[in-house]
């Protein structure tokens, strides 16, 4: 079917939609509010493309297995682009402790395990490079969505085209289907419930404050071998990981929880956040001036919302003619590293909906039914975390706080048995991989009787025979960190 695709934001969310619909031979137009990027190379883009649109453009930024999966079999080019380009890919045998390398033995599904990570700029960049090499793909840059073009229809609301504005003034582009990619600040939602559009929307607080800096090795200077403390870890008022990225460079991103205001206030100094790096055992040797220096200012961000919409109106469509994908259909938790696979995910399964039929009802409903069958579950589990971690952060800034038998019990299951049989053995971390990187159901995995079974016989092993399998403490407590950096450790208390 011949149709005009409308597409708004060139972000990761309108360029996966791109990728996807590109092949079927679609008329298709991206409006980008921002500039297009500068002419040049990674750490051109890096340093001088501006996205205003696109507040978390310098974060740390990685493609789990489902997204990288898809790029590899859909757009075999793409892919050598993304690694010519500095792209990193990080495979299974990366995820392998000293227990596991015992007695591995590599299978044919561990090349699949593979998370594809570099800086935001450059995946943005290069994919951005290659849709524009489709004939039937333009991109409008510096246009900017000024409300959607509806009208009443029998079946429901229509969206038929959207009004812009760009250096030649206001005008209206006329489609057969919009596409709203505009990310977490897209205002179309909005716009359609107040014109009676029967969407449905759940919100709750993520928990968590953002913080990233940018690094790039000295040359000559080889990445730190990795640690057995890790580059990943917890120490409850904060967490933290290390994602190296494209072309001698890497980034650190660490998270607070929002309560912790002290800290909060002092992380955006970069001394402070190189501090706490360095007190790290797993950043520790990143961060070492010998072996690297602070490439960027830190980066934060606030407010961040998990939120889940239903655009399909039940028995009668809330909206035709109108699709949302990425942070403007489901925003999620960066700390979980979904939000890009979310995005490649409902821009696949839309390009198989708009071929498989051309009924606006059939296809609004077929949309949202994959999307919360294929999406869900992994959005609900991120959910139930992000409440557990507030509980936790609320509980440890309680004077006298003592946690209950049950919740203790869970802490021991999870650190004593889950975590610890994991780390021993390759068959557990292959299952447990495979709900991490969308592959299958977030929990099938634990639902298992097999590998509960093994979990169990760990969690009842004494701590002293599995001591290897417990990683090194991750770094300092509240208290000492506190003292380290020259903050009060009591001033958030009175706030808990």
């Amino acid at each position: 079917m011949h149709e005009r695709v409308l597409i708004i934001g060139a972000g990761i969310g309108g360029l996966c939609t791109a990728l996807a619909l590109a092949p079927t031979g679609r008329d298709i137009v991206i409006l980008e509010r921002d500039p297009a990027p500068p002419h040049g190379d990674a750490d051109q883009a890096f340093s001088n493309w501006t996205r205003r649109g696109v507040g978390h453009l310098r974060h740390s930024h990685a493609f789990l297995a489902r997204l990288r999966t898809i790029i590899r079999n859909e757009h075999p080019e793409l892919h050598a682009d993304l690694l010519a380009a500095g792209c990193r890919e990080l495979g299974f045998e990366r995820m392998l402790t000293d227990l596991h390398r015992l007695d591995y033995r590599p299978r044919p599904g561990d090349r699949d395990f593979v998370v594809l990570t570099s800086r935001r700029t450059t995946l943005e960049l290069v994919i951005r490079r290659y849709v524009e090499r489709y004939p039937n793909v333009r991109i409008d840059s510096e246009t900017f969505v000024r409300k959607l073009l509806t009208q009443s229809d029998p079946q429901g609301l229509r969206v038929v085209g959207v009004s812009v504005a760009d250096a030649n003034g206001a005008r209206d582009i006329i489609g057969d289907v919009v596409i709203d990619g505009g990310g977490r600040t897209s205002s179309c939602i909005e716009q359609l419930v107040e014109e009676g559009a029967a969407i449905t929307e759940e919100s709750e607080s993520a928990g968590i404050v953002y913080f990233t800096r940018h690094f790039r090795l000295n040359p000559g200077v080889q990445e730190p071998p990795r640690t057995k403390a890790g580059a990943t870890g917890d120490l409850g008022f904060l967490k933290f990981g290390l994602f190296p990225a494209d072309n001698g460079c890497f980034s650190i991103t660490l998270c607070t929880p929002e309560p912790e205001l002290e800290l909060r206030k002092a992380i955006v100094r970069p001394q402070v956040f190189d501090a706490i790096c360095a007190r790290l055992p797993g950043l520790a040797p990143w961060v070492d001036p010998a072996a690297s220096e602070g490439g960027s200012r830190v980066f934060g961000m606030g407010e961040l919302q998990s939120r889940w919409r239903d655009i399909g109106g039940g028995e009668t469509p809330a909206v035709l003619g109108y699709f949302a994908v990425g942070d403007a259909l489901v925003r999620t938790n960066p700390l979980y590293g979904r939000g890009c696979s979310f995005a490649a995910v409902s821009a696949y399964i839309l390009r198989d909906v708009l071929v498989s039929t051309g009924d606006p009802t059939d296809r609004i409903q077929a949309f949202q039914a994959r999307v919360t069958d294929e999406l869900r579950p992994y959005y609900l589990n991120m959910r139930d975390q992000d409440r557990s971690a507030i509980r936790r952060a609320r509980q440890q800034l309680t004077p006298g706080y003592r946690p209950s038998l049950k919740s203790r019990l869970v802490k021991s299951f999870l650190e004593d048995g889950v975590n610890v049989a994991i780390r021993s053995d390759a068959d557990l971390l292959r299952e447990a991989l495979r709900g991490f990187h969308m592959l299958e159901h977030p929990s099938a995995w634990l639902k298992r009787p097999d590998n509960l079974a093994k979990i169990l016989r760990y969690w009842v092993t004494g701590k002293d025979q599995k001591a290897d399998a417990y990683p090194p403490k991750p770094g300092p407590g509240r208290t000492e960190m506190f003292q380290l950096l020259g903050l009060s450790a009591e001033a958030d208390m009175s706030r808990a």
